[in-house]
């Protein structure tokens, strides 16, 4: 319950409903009522349980059922509560208070079968789902190390210095003794020493230095019973706090409850208070202010109080204040926070903001709340769930920083299985929160569709995952477990990470990032060419060694397969040529299979004679060397060739970066066959030949290959002075340019450059060359790099390999 004595009198008067019943059997429920609107509870109870005893009935029964639980006798409430429903005036409320309180003593199952037995449907009281209500966040209270008594502790605070602040009535217990009744029910208990509500010690504030040692505060406002809700302004050295005096003028009075105000004190280092000030918007008689809590960043005074002009029971208001302590006109928080029922406890951390509320949809007697803030206005008020709510009351919810700067959050109940009457918690968070950005190459976080698995090894269970407004993965670990996450997308290879653990994790949040790749569907990975004799489609003994290293190659990378593309020269008919080109593909899927390549491994197309090279088409005289140029089949070896197929990166090429495709498999580009260099006769730049097979292959590898860039590079040989070989050179370098072009090469993706005699092979300036040595020094080299070319949608920087 709410701890102050004005918070104990609206619970009771208003959570509870009217207990003075005009109708009241006999003088004894009379004199009852009375001392429970006076809150003398333990004294009211005693004469209500008299009362029942000599003439039991649904009225004094419930009477006693919701005194019990104002005290907080729960075994006690449980069993007047059972008496309560067994009446047939029983209702909808006496049915939900019995089910709470069956919820604090264990008889929850029972209680349903009771209630079941009268024809009433637990799931229609709306408590089953109340009691199944989680918090966001996986957490476990924890008693306040060295805080809680055997009384009533709640209310934390903290000064700038890390001592804490708290409220108790640690002091002791006054056993009432039972007066005679008088028959005007006026009489009205008021002790020095004790509270009436329930023969305790009055409320007092109890500072916990850095060392752990406790010293009760002394209040220095005259006359004050309950001194309580510490809250600090460590910008100014001011506690606020609620105190519930003694006016003198006012005891004289019947029935009139001193109500609790809130002053201000300076705080001096030792812990003593220095003068006292009210508050201007105080009514001790008139209505109740309380529960201060300071919002030193908006200069805030929050508080409690059910003065007129509210919303019903208690609500929440602020006032501003200025470093003259000037306040401002209290303000309502509004419709939002407050309800008909009790709102209080108000606290404020960045943008959220938390306040206990019995108005609210909630599990227990008062539960947290927590709402979105902005200074012009709160929304989204969401109930916290459990375990920081409970079956029982809830309030008091803090966030501080202990002495070494570390966050410390705090909750005050007065649920079952604690030390005392109300005990404060620590909050913890149970679980480590794991946040990960799922980036594309471009390290922009993917906020559409993927799949994320997430798993617990240890707990052998999935992990559920939930997306950030800003799209980053999160979800809740479980402490000292290891767990693996798969992240998959259609069109990307998965991300599979199994080194996520929380065994011996440090910190609050385990991090990660992972990039999620497109696959580069049919990535031309190496090409080359076979020829044919005429009108035949034998493989021949010069294609084999290709063929070989390619079995070889999709051997050991199952992620290949084989486009063949086959040609025919123009001699023949249409028709023969189509049907023979079919027969050169199939020669050497039938070749392949040596080498236990399946024919699935194998795209064919075949084209007759519609893909020559050169201009000899029908009827155009060709020499053999040229005819034969388009007799082939072109081989491209394909990476990820299925667009229908979810790959994963392979094992071996784990480590490479698949952000930059066209460079992932320059190894086996390498280890097939390297870039042709074109030699030259003795002071000639016509193209042999031979060189020609050489060039259709790199003019293939360019065509499939958009990636790629070639750097043309035209020399000589030392033979002949500098100003003759270099336009020698030049001219070298710009035949092979020519030929590709012919071959459709675009221009901008050759560069070409020429040397002459300045970079030989062989030095034959020094030494003597033979002309084999002149020979390799009479060359065009052929070098290919990456081009500025863009790849889904990616724009590439130019670099040679």
């Amino acid at each position: 319950m709410k701890k102050t004595i004005t918070i104990l009198s609206i619970t009771a008067a208003m959570i509870f409903g009217s207990v003075g019943i005009a109708d009241a059997q006999n003088s004894k429920v009379r004199y009852a009522d009375a001392q429970f609107k006076l809150m003398n509870y333990t004294h009211a109870l005693e004469v209500y349980e008299q009362s029942y005893a000599k003439k039991p009935n649904y009225e004094t029964a419930k009477k006693i059922s919701k005194t019990q639980d104002i005290i907080r006798d729960y075994d006690k409430s449980y069993e007047w509560w059972k008496t309560t429903v067994g009446y047939d005036e029983a209702e909808n409320f006496d049915y939900t208070n019995f089910l709470r309180s069956a919820q604090l003593t264990d008889n929850f199952n029972e209680a349903v079968s009771i209630l079941e037995a009268k024809g009433v449907a637990a799931d229609s009281l709306g408590v089953v789902k109340l009691l199944t209500l989680q918090s966001k966040k996986k957490v476990k209270l924890e008693p306040a190390e060295g805080l809680n008594s055997a009384g009533s502790d709640f209310d934390l605070s903290v000064d700038s210095d890390g001592n804490k602040y708290f409220v108790s009535d640690r002091g002791g217990v006054y056993p009432s003794e039972t007066p005679s009744l008088r028959i005007d029910a006026k009489n009205k208990y008021f002790s020095e020493e004790k509270s009436d509500f329930n023969d305790r010690e009055y409320f007092s504030v109890y500072r916990q230095d850095t060392t752990g040692n406790i010293t009760e505060l002394v209040s220095n406002v005259p006359g004050t019973y309950h001194f309580s809700d510490p809250s600090y302004d460590k910008g100014q050295g001011i506690m606020f706090y609620s105190v519930t005096r003694d006016i003198k003028k006012v005891r004289k009075r019947d029935n009139i409850v001193v109500q609790p105000e809130i002053y201000y004190s300076k705080l001096n280092a030792d812990g003593t208070m220095e003068g006292f000030y009210p508050v201007p918007f105080n009514d001790s008689i008139g209505y109740s202010v309380m529960n201060p809590f300071v919002d030193e960043e908006a200069k805030r005074l929050y508080f409690t109080s059910d003065m007129p002009g509210g919303m019903g029971g208690t609500d929440l208001y602020y006032a501003t204040y200025d470093e003259n302590m000037t306040f401002g006109t209290p303000v309502n928080l509004g419709s939002q926070i407050n309800t008909s029922g009790n709102e209080s406890h108000a606290f404020r951390n960045g943008n959220k903001f938390y306040f206990s509320s019995a108005g609210h949809p909630g599990v227990g007697g008062m539960d947290v709340f927590q709402s979105n803030y902005t200074a012009s206005q709160f929304s989204n008020v969401q109930n916290m769930g459990m375990p920081i709510n409970s079956m029982a009351d809830d309030f008091a919810y803090r966030e501080i920083l202990d002495k070494d700067g570390n966050p410390e959050v705090y909750v005050s109940s007065n649920r079952a299985g604690g030390q005392g009457l109300d005990d404060i918690y620590t909050i913890e968070e149970v679980y480590k929160q794991f946040l990960a950005r799922v980036i594309d190459c471009d390290g922009l976080v993917i906020t559409d569709s993927y799949l994320a698995t997430l798993r617990d090894k240890t707990q052998n269970g999935n992990v559920q995952t939930t997306r950030g407004k800003t799209g980053e993965l999160l979800a809740e670990l479980e402490p000292e477990s290891d767990f693996g996450i798969v992240i998959s997308k259609p069109g990307y290879f998965s991300v599979t990470d199994e080194s996520l653990t929380t065994k011996g994790f440090v910190g609050d949040t385990v991090k990660r990032e992972y990039t999620l790749i497109a696959i580069p569907y049919q990535l031309p990975v190496h090409v080359d060419i076979v020829y044919y004799d005429l009108d035949k489609f034998k493989i021949r003994e010069d294609a084999k060694p290709v063929l070989d290293k390619m079995g070889e190659m999709m051997n050991k990378y199952p992620f290949l397969d084989l486009l063949v593309a086959s040609h025919t020269d123009s001699r023949a008919s249409d028709e023969y040529n189509i049907i023979l080109s079919n027969n050169r593909a199939k020669a050497v899927t039938e070749y392949m299979a040596q080498h236990n390549i399946s024919g699935d491994r194998i795209r064919l197309e075949w084209f007759g004679e519609q893909g020559l090279v050169n201009n000899c088409g029908n009827g155009v005289p060709c020499p053999e060397v040229d005819h034969q140029l388009n007799r082939r089949s072109e081989l491209i070896l394909e990476a990820f060739p299925d667009t229908s197929k979810q790959y994963e990166i392979p094992e071996s090429f784990k480590d490479m970066n698949f952000c930059d495709p066209e460079t992932l498999f320059e190894d086996i580009q390498k280890e097939l066959a390297s870039i042709p260099t074109i030699y030259f006769d003795f002071d000639k730049s016509m193209l042999r030949s031979v060189h020609k097979k050489e060039l259709e292959r790199t003019a293939i590898m360019l065509q499939r290959m958009p990636n790629l860039m070639l750097y043309i590079e035209g020399h000589t040989d030392q033979r002949g002075d500098d100003v003759y070989n270099k336009p020698l050179s030049e001219r070298r370098a710009e035949v092979v340019k020519a030929y590709l072009t012919k071959r459709g090469i675009e221009a901008n993706r050759m560069e070409d450059t020429w040397f002459g005699e300045t970079k030989p092979i062989n030095n034959c300036n020094e030494i003597t060359c033979t002309e084999a040595m002149h020979q390799l020094n009479r060359r065009t080299e052929l070098r290919v790099g990456k081009s500025s070319f863009t790849y889904s949608g990616r724009k590439k920087k130019v670099d040679t390999m």
